[in-house]
């Protein structure tokens, strides 16, 4: 299974550049992931965009008015998802404009971070930390600690 993280807009903070790759680093040995920064063509809205380059995958797309997930609850869907028919599975941020009504209907699973609104480049830090926090207790490490 193949994950993309597609985001409008290449971050522009370098604490964000710098824990981006940090975590797509530790991801990778645990699962295949790619990140493709968009830039929306002419005339094209943040959302077409998006549509667009997600055609044929299984959509996630992250919305404050989706489903809050704990750590465990990310892993398992990680885990119903590698034993589904998915091959690729989009991670979806948006810009400053959010999400089109029509983006969110096509979307197969909405997935709300917090109540808070994140700026887009500190959203994608936490979308890969929690991939790669939901992989390790998948796979037992000590990373994830409960209380």
């Amino acid at each position: 299974m193949q994950w993309h993280l597609l985001a409008i807009g290449k971050p522009k903070l370098p604490f964000a550049r710098d824990a981006i790759e940090e975590y797509t680093k530790r991801l990778r040995p645990l699962a295949s992931i790619t990140i493709d920064y968009l830039k929306p063509a002419r005339g094209e809205s943040e959302s077409a965009t998006l549509l667009r380059r997600s055609e044929g995958m299984y959509r996630i797309i992250l919305d404050e008015r989706g489903d809050q997930l704990t750590s465990r609850d990310l892993s398992t869907l990680v885990t119903q998802l590698e034993q589904s028919r998915h091959k690729s599975i989009a991670l979806m941020i948006g810009g400053a404009d959010g999400h089109s009504p029509e983006l969110r209907a096509k979307a197969d699973h909405l997935w709300s971070l917090s109540r808070l609104t994140f700026q887009h480049e500190l959203a994608q830090v936490l979308v890969l930390e929690q991939l790669y926090r939901a992989y390790t207790i998948k796979a037992g490490l000590p990373y994830h600690r409960e209380g």
